[in-house]
């Protein structure tokens, strides 16, 4: 099930947007990670660099065949080999993977789907205990240059809740200038 029309930028455009590893570190990833999930991990802004940034892979999992096919690209152009890519309906699906098997996972920019509290449910499932998820996405108290339609987008707030139901804990709450903000969860 493909995620409401994200009004994602081409590339050349949604790369000046973030300092990806930068973001990553705010976010909390640290080197000593062994499995980080990327959902949606669309041209691999954020999975290329988390590969470098941890000791073990990334599962970088994504809907579209030309997002994976990028991914896969790039992955072997950089001699990455640590990245595993997935052409996957991880909202349908699900992952795949085991039960409390990883140790972060990213969920930038895909909240503004329909039933979020599924996206977070699956997430739940595969983190280890005491692992946490970052959540990006755009902001809707200023003006951006994409995104969803503005209609669409969660807020902070809406997140909280939704981490909540989940059965997660909040860690932290940033601002990501220009455009976006961030949450850390936690499973307890």
């Amino acid at each position: 099930m493909k995620v409401r029309d994200s009004g994602m930028p081409d590339e050349s455009m949604w790369s000046t947007f973030f300092n990806p590893e930068s973001i990553l570190r705010l976010m909390g990833l640290t080197a000593d990670m062994d499995r980080v999930v990327d959902l949606g991990s669309g041209f691999g802004t954020f999975s290329l660099p988390a590969s470098q940034m941890i000791k073990g892979e990334v599962h970088a999992f994504d809907i579209e065949e030309s997002m994976i096919q990028v991914l896969k690209e790039k992955s072997e152009q950089l001699g990455f080999s640590n990245i595993v890519p997935h052409l996957k309906d991880f909202i349908a699906e699900g992952t795949g993977l085991p039960d409390d098997s990883a140790d972060y996972v990213m969920l930038f920019n895909i909240l503004h789907h329909d039933n979020p509290l599924h996206i977070l449910r699956e997430v739940h499932r595969i983190l280890k205990p005491g692992g946490n998820a970052g959540i990006i996405h755009w902001r809707s108290d200023v003006v951006t240059p994409r995104g969803p339609a503005l209609e669409i987008r969660p807020t902070p707030v809406q997140c909280h809740q939704w981490a909540t139901a989940a059965r997660f804990t909040i860690a932290k709450e940033l601002i990501l200038e220009p455009y976006h903000f961030g949450l850390i969860i936690v499973k307890p």
